[in-house]
């Protein structure tokens, strides 16, 4: 217990749920604005879903033996009514809630998106956080593989976008219900043929979920895992000419792909195209986009069947990729205040304050100086602040109808009408 004289102790956020300070935000935001804006260019509109949802919508939608719903949830007992509710793992699941709850496609398919923070109990590492973002699209009540090739291109353009250049497209089909139960059964043959190499992991799940051992990175089952049956050479005739469609499509616009029979997502809602964009611009392969076809979610849900497909892109891996391809430059980018408005007299502010409302109603982004302060260290705010132009209200330009307007980069001052500010420092005619 603190005592008077004893001062408490300062407070830490959680492990793995990371702050985004000021000086990091303006690359964000940048990055942001161009996924955002590569969303809406191909006709994707906006859907916002809570971030904590009952805990049944997961468990049925995700299936109860994948690792998100066995190890990674976190849930909780409501302490109103007792209810089981979980901060949302990923998105997917939300959206298709949200639309069999609220009917939103009653009139016909819809390209969605949404943003926001989703959460995993898991080990924090370098691109893998227990709060982290991430942008998710979903195409609903669309059947055919155009739409899967149209999200691949549109991720295609977003790395263009970023002039991301290490990036590689894994594709593969995983079939459909008929063809992953036949499959199944050969997996459990195999894997069990082989059970001195399995891991007590592998052990576990070999009969819920054979599936996921496809996924297994315990050394001594490479081998194994290389030989085991693929789902891909057992696809029935409308999976493969869905897949063959996807691959045709892709090939039409120019887009390399590596088929990779290992490839199979981690939430049980998947069938036939799957796909994941990997890089290794920072060492090892790292995903860094990756979703499918969820055909049978809806029914899953309690909804009526609804054909989809969608991916989910974590924001924070993709900042990793973009700073790194930037270089120097990320230091550049972001959305920087035009001007850093000061004034040499307090006799002055209300003149200042005038000005910066003026300059902001024309659309520039201005900060106006706050605290006091002698001249000198106005203008040490004003080079900390990062903006192109200081703009310096003095007495005697004031009074002649002008300001100094000084250019952060080349250091060049001269004072110029007032009414010529706003071209100046933005660039916009008058």
């Amino acid at each position: 217990m603190n005592t008077k004289n004893q001062k408490p102790q300062a407070l830490q956020g959680v492990k793995g749920m990371n702050d985004l300070l000021p000086n990091d935000s303006a690359l964000q935001e940048a990055l942001e604005a161009i996924v955002q804006d590569v969303f809406r260019s191909y006709g994707y509109r906006l859907v916002r879903t809570p971030i904590v949802e009952p805990t049944g919508l997961f468990v049925r939608g995700l299936g109860e033996v994948t690792d998100i719903v066995e190890k990674e949830m976190y849930s909780f007992t409501d302490a109103l009514n007792g209810d089981s509710l979980t901060l949302r793992p990923e998105a997917t699941a939300c959206i298709a809630r949200s639309a069999i709850e609220h009917n939103w496609l009653y009139n016909g398919p819809q390209r969605v998106w949404t943003v926001g923070p989703m959460f995993r109990h898991e080990k924090p590492q370098k691109g893998r956080y227990r709060q982290f973002h991430q942008f998710d699209i979903e195409a609903l009540g669309f059947e055919g593989p155009d739409v899967e090739a149209e999200q691949i291109m549109l991720l295609a353009r977003l790395w263009k976008r970023l002039g991301l250049e290490n990036v590689a497209l894994h594709i593969n089909s995983i079939g459909d219900a008929a063809e992953r139960g036949a499959h199944r059964e050969k997996l459990i043959a195999h894997f069990e043929a082989n059970s001195s190499v399995l891991d007590d992991e592998a052990k576990r799940r070999l009969h819920s979920n054979p599936l996921r051992l496809l996924d297994s990175k315990h050394p001594p089952m490479q081998a194994v895992i290389n030989e085991a049956p693929k789902l891909i050479d057992m696809l029935g005739e409308a999976s493969l000419a869905h897949f063959n469609g996807l691959r045709a499509q892709l090939d039409e616009a120019g887009i390399a792909y590596v088929i990779n029979p290992r490839l199979v997502r981690g939430m049980d809602y998947y069938n036939r195209s799957v796909f994941e964009w990997v890089t290794t611009a920072l060492g090892g392969e790292l995903t860094i986009t990756g979703g499918g076809r969820y055909d049978g979610l809806f029914e899953q849900l309690g909804g009526k069947p609804t054909p989809a497909c969608g991916f989910g892109l974590g924001l924070e891996r993709v900042m990793l990729v973009w700073q790194h391809a930037l270089g120097e430059q990320a230091s550049a980018i972001g959305l920087r205040p035009h001007a850093y408005i000061l004034y040499s007299d307090d006799a002055l502010a209300t003149a200042a304050r005038k000005l910066a409302e003026d300059l902001r109603n024309g659309g520039a982004h201005c900060v106006l100086h706050a605290g006091g302060g002698s001249f000198k260290s106005q203008m040490k705010k004003a080079d900390a602040s990062g903006a192109q132009f200081t703009v310096i209200v003095g007495e005697s330009e004031w009074q002649a109808g002008q300001v100094a307007v000084k250019n952060m980069a080349t250091g060049e001052q001269s004072a110029i009408d007032i009414q010529a500010v706003l071209p100046a420092i933005t660039n916009k005619a008058n």
